[in-house]
């Protein structure tokens, strides 16, 4: 706040107007100190890197393809198998590394008790990646 002398009675009364200068130095002077220190804060190491060709290492896992016919037969990979069979399957196939990805095609008519017994022998023998497969709609 600022003061000033009044004509008329000559003694001095506050300004009611704020004085801005202050203010604008201040600002000046931060922007003067980030235009200084941005650049700063973007250092890099520059290195110079061995160049090597190599391959990625991709393992491709395993599918095991599972069919449920609408009368409870069980097929593995379009091979006939018996349901006491798949329990022992599973596990095998959970023991390999990858993990081999459960594909479950099952007819539309199919008891769905059959495909629940599939899912929980696949998810107690460790196998995590299930899926089912479907036919787009016609």
């Amino acid at each position: 706040m600022g003061f000033h002398v009044s004509a008329r009675q000559g003694r001095h009364q506050p300004n009611p107007e704020m004085n801005m200068i202050p203010l604008i130095d201040v600002m000046l002077v931060l922007v003067i100190i980030f235009m200084v220190t941005a650049p700063l804060m973007t250092h890099a190491v520059k290195l110079n890197l061995p160049k090597a060709n190599s391959q990625t290492n991709t393992v491709v896992a395993d599918t095991l393809s599972f069919s449920i016919q609408a009368g409870g037969e069980l097929f593995l990979n379009k091979q006939p198998i018996s349901w006491a069979d798949l329990g022992p399957r599973l596990e095998q196939a959970a023991g390999a590394a990858p993990q081999p990805e459960v594909h479950i095609r099952a007819d539309e008519n199919a008891p769905y008790k059959h495909v629940a017994t599939l899912l929980s022998q696949a998810s107690a023998a460790g196998l995590s990646r299930i899926g089912f497969v479907t036919d787009p709609q016609r």
